[in-house]
């Protein structure tokens, strides 16, 4: 179905830089990163979880490398994936020259914890010789000691001040292949600082509320602060940051990219919570059918409703819909149009069949 006007964001202007084979920022999608959550060391787990990680819709991933085998583990974990990888670097500078030499596609570097500006520039020269980009990784929990004893906390001016500050050291060095982050795990903080960076620079920004929790508080809390930013133009790459598995990272960052129309990427379903007029199940149906469809990676958009007060509304507005009628008879919508009655007995297989065909068509397309 065509996506309406009243829905377009304008997107903020960023410039591009790449992370691999993903390009980030100016009008290129908006990428969905995760982490590994495993012991980058042992390289059979980490490569396991990384592929699984993509083959939910990752863009992008990232891996901790808080020591010398870690970073060098790299070089075999990239042989046995085929998506971008982030090194993530704290402490010890040494850790991102060998990340950058063994197949990190990008640095993520902390400025708060990293080190003197010399240890910063030779950073700089490993990624410029191993093609890699920087993150400028911001985080209110580890500001640089001067910028919090200048503002006493963190705040929206302190996370912007010290991004401002090592986006300067890189561009010293004559290097512009960077993205910037300045997370927090308050939304207000978090919003606050995303949008007064996004004021000051025109490097493209990496998105996330950090350490927003178990999956629940953290699906929300991300959702309030991403969807606000983004619903803003502001973000060109996103992390949800859950204490759960991984994939269900990917899964709700896609989730809020569709929900916004700013990524068309597998099935969006459209569903009602149910009640006592419902046709069939429509909480285990909807359970049923989004494990049946999870492969579809073409932008499908299907409505399960109960029953015909919302029903045929919904359908009209969605590639297949739907809608719980009497005695076990519902009605089929294709493309807005009414197509015929199936029993609650073949409705799944029916739907499932239906949405495949859909999605073949669109990718012949």
């Amino acid at each position: 179905m065509s996506l309406r006007p009243f829905r377009d964001i304008k997107r903020r202007k960023t410039k591009v830089i790449n992370v691999g084979n993903v390009k980030i920022g100016g009008d290129n999608p908006i990428s969905v990163q995760s982490m590994t959550n495993t012991l980058t060391t042992n390289i059979k787990d980490t490569i396991k979880q990384i592929n699984e990680i993509h083959t939910e819709g990752a863009d992008i991933v990232r891996v901790s490398c808080p020591d010398e085998d870690s970073s060098k583990a790299l070089k075999e974990i990239t042989k046995h994936i085929d998506i971008p990888l982030v090194a993530d670097i704290h402490f010890h500078y040494k850790r991102a020259i060998e990340a950058a030499e063994n197949g990190a596609s990008c640095l993520r570097i902390n400025p708060g914890n990293i080190g003197s500006k010399e240890k910063i520039k030779e950073i700089i020269r490993a990624a410029k010789s191993n093609n890699c980009s920087i993150r400028v990784g911001v985080n209110a929990g580890s500001l640089e000691k001067d910028i919090l004893e200048k503002y006493k906390e963190p705040c929206p001016e302190a996370l912007v001040e010290s991004a401002q500050r090592n986006i300067k050291i890189l561009e010293d060095e004559d290097f512009f292949d960077l993205k910037v982050s300045v997370k927090s795990s308050d939304v207000f903080l978090s919003i606050a600082a995303y949008k007064h960076l996004s004021k000051v620079t025109d490097y493209p920004l990496h998105l996330g509320i950090t350490e927003a929790g178990s999956f629940l508080p953290g699906s929300i809390k991300s959702s309030i602060g991403l969807g606000t930013l983004l619903l803003d133009g502001i973000g060109d790459t996103i992390r949800i940051s859950l204490s759960d598995d991984p994939i269900k990272e990917v899964k709700i960052g896609n989730e809020i990219l569709k929900s916004l129309d700013l990524r068309r990427r597998g099935v969006r379903i459209i569903s009602c919570p149910s009640c006592a007029r419902q046709g069939f199940k429509v909480i285990e149906t909807v359970k049923i059918l989004e494990e049946k469809l999870s492969h579809i990676k073409a932008p499908i958009t299907l409505s399960v409703i109960g029953c015909v007060v919302n029903g045929p509304g919904e359908a009209a507005m969605t590639d297949v819909g739907i809608t719980g009628g009497q005695k076990g008879s519902n009605m089929l919508y294709l493309s807005g149009i009414q197509k015929e009655k199936i029993f609650t007995d073949d409705m799944i297989t029916k739907v499932v069949d239906e949405v495949e065909k859909k999605a073949s068509e669109f990718e012949k397309n």
